[in-house]
């Protein structure tokens, strides 16, 4: 925990420092900062992480593949049920703890995704959603090394998804290890596809990295709202509904008669 905590406090800071940095897009102060941690993570994965989820991807039964899935995702939802109860989305908490309850006994500890079945929606929900639930703002922009995009607020609220993470305390370290390992390939393995696009599509990879993940995350925080603003709109159109304008009408001119 004190390393994740020594880089992420490390992270910041460089990102601070580097805020004379220009920049086109104001959410994003520390590009250039940003540009070189992004491809530095680009070459990470296309040296080692995406050769290996390919071939796991080819060689690995697709059974198998969705048992992994489907056990860590089991575990992910003990953390998603708590922080959709301390954004106060109780229904949604409680489906989660249905959710993982059903999956880790009728599923195999989470092996077969059951619950989904049942008719029970996953949810994804962190801690960093969490914060901006209660009001925190996002702040700049950040790319975390091998971690990825991020925000400042994302980036404080980090320490607190791992350390709630029930794989983290798996014992022995050597099973733990492997099973880490096999969640970061298996993850990486979903998103061939989607790479392989961005790589055909995209002019300029970063910024459209950046964009389209700014604009889904501001969709996680706020349930598919636009953020604050795009609430007040809302409501500002319900009650523009309930109470329209009344129409002016113009009085009709006088005539006058010729004798």
């Amino acid at each position: 925990m004190s390393k994740f905590r020594t880089l992420t406090l490390t992270v910041v800071a460089a990102a601070a420092l580097s805020g004379c940095a220009t920049s086109s897009n104001p959410r994003d102060p520390f590009e250039s900062y940003n540009r070189a941690v992004f491809n530095f993570n680009d070459k990470v994965d296309e040296v080692a992480l995406k050769p290996v989820a390919t071939a796991y991807k080819n060689v690995t039964p697709g059974f198998f593949q969705t048992g992994v899935s489907n056990f860590f995702g089991n575990l992910a939802d003990i953390w998603t049920a708590a922080n959709n109860l301390l954004q106060g989305k109780v229904g949604d908490g409680m489906s989660d703890v249905m959710r993982v309850a059903l999956n880790s006994t009728f599923g195999l500890l989470g092996v077969l995704d059951i619950a989904s079945e049942a008719g029970l929606q996953k949810h994804k929900e962190d801690f960093g959603q969490t914060l901006g639930s209660w009001g925190v703002p996002s702040g700049p922009y950040v790319v975390l090394p091998l971690l990825g995009p991020s925000t400042v607020r994302d980036t404080v609220a980090l320490p607190a998804d791992v350390a709630a993470d029930p794989w983290k305390y798996k014992e022995p370290v050597n099973v733990r290890n492997i099973g880490t390992v096999t969640r970061v390939v298996d993850q990486r393995a979903s998103l061939l596809d989607a790479s392989t696009l961005l790589e055909d599509a995209a002019l300029d990879r970063y910024e459209f990295v950046r964009d389209g993940w700014m604009q889904r995350r501001n969709s996680q925080v706020y349930d598919g709202e636009d953020g604050p603003k795009g609430k007040q709109k809302q409501a500002e159109q319900e009650d523009e509904a309930k109470n329209p304008p009344q129409a002016i009408i113009a009085a009709p001119a006088e005539t006058t008669s010729s004798l």
